[in-house]
């Protein structure tokens, strides 16, 4: 069976480095092209064919996937070209809007190829949500704690918005926080259903999460963390190679696994 040909967008960022190896390094994968639509001149990647800053290399290259791992603007201008061009797209992008989302769906429900986004590609961050999700129900009070490293430009993080999503209040919904208000920083800021979402950037982090639990004389905390980015590297490599087979747009990697 042939390669499949690859494109990454963000090259020469560290996560947009880290998909450029993972790719080199499976035999399954062939990296033909590699740009960073922010850098004034082409990234330096060592075994990729084409090079450079601008999204037409992407079709040169006869890319049949990209992954794009840049920065919202940027993918907001890449992921229309791809659907234009049939080229499927794997994004793990921090920072995009429901809006660009739907902007995405529509972009790719009228071409030839299929788009994941993801807010996390590592199995652990995955089980993570999972579990929160599972165990939300159960409780009368939920926080999300994010911790990442001081370079990420978003807050809340996409994994901990993502995370607040799946998780449904009990039945009669979550115990009432008499000290929240909208100007009580401390308290952090309200997420998806309610859940308060306190993000911490530091020097010396990559990226972790806790998802802690309450109910009368107990809690639950589940957490999750990323040491390095070879741990995103396996679901990324995993989309790259299933993309072609799912349908318009798909959210997570939960489907795939």
């Amino acid at each position: 069976m042939s390669q499949i040909r690859i494109g990454v967008i963000g090259a020469n960022g560290r996560m947009g480095a880290a998909v450029c190896d993972a790719v080199l390094a499976d035999p399954d994968l062939a990296l033909v092209a590699a740009i960073d639509t922010s850098a004034p001149t082409a990234p330096s990647i060592v075994g990729v064919a084409k090079v450079g800053s601008e999204l037409q290399v992407l079709a040169e290259a006869g890319c049949q996937v990209v992954v794009d791992f840049s920065i919202a603007d940027a993918t907001r201008r890449a992921l229309p070209f791809l659907a234009m061009h049939g080229i499927h797209a794997v994004v793990g992008t921090t920072g995009l809007t429901d809006d660009d989302v739907t902007a995405a769906r529509a972009a790719f429900a009228a071409s030839t190829a299929n788009c994941l986004i993801a807010a996390n590609f590592a199995i652990s961050a995955v089980l993570m949500m999972r579990f929160a999700a599972m165990a939300s129900p159960f409780f009368e009070t939920a926080e999300i704690i994010e911790l990442h490293h001081a370079a990420k430009v978003d807050a809340p993080s996409g994994t901990a918005l993502e995370t607040a999503r799946g998780m449904q209040p009990p039945p009669h919904g979550w115990a009432p926080d008499p000290t929240h208000s909208g100007d009580v920083a401390a308290r952090g800021s309200l997420g998806p259903n309610g859940i308060p979402i306190h993000s911490v950037r530091m020097r010396g982090m990559t990226a972790h999460q806790e998802v802690v639990l309450g109910a009368a004389g107990q809690t639950l905390t589940i957490r999750q963390d990323s040491y390095d980015r070879t741990s995103f590297m396996p679901g990324v490599v995993l989309a790259c190679k299933r993309v072609r087979s799912l349908s318009n747009l798909t959210l997570g990697i939960d489907s795939l696994l």
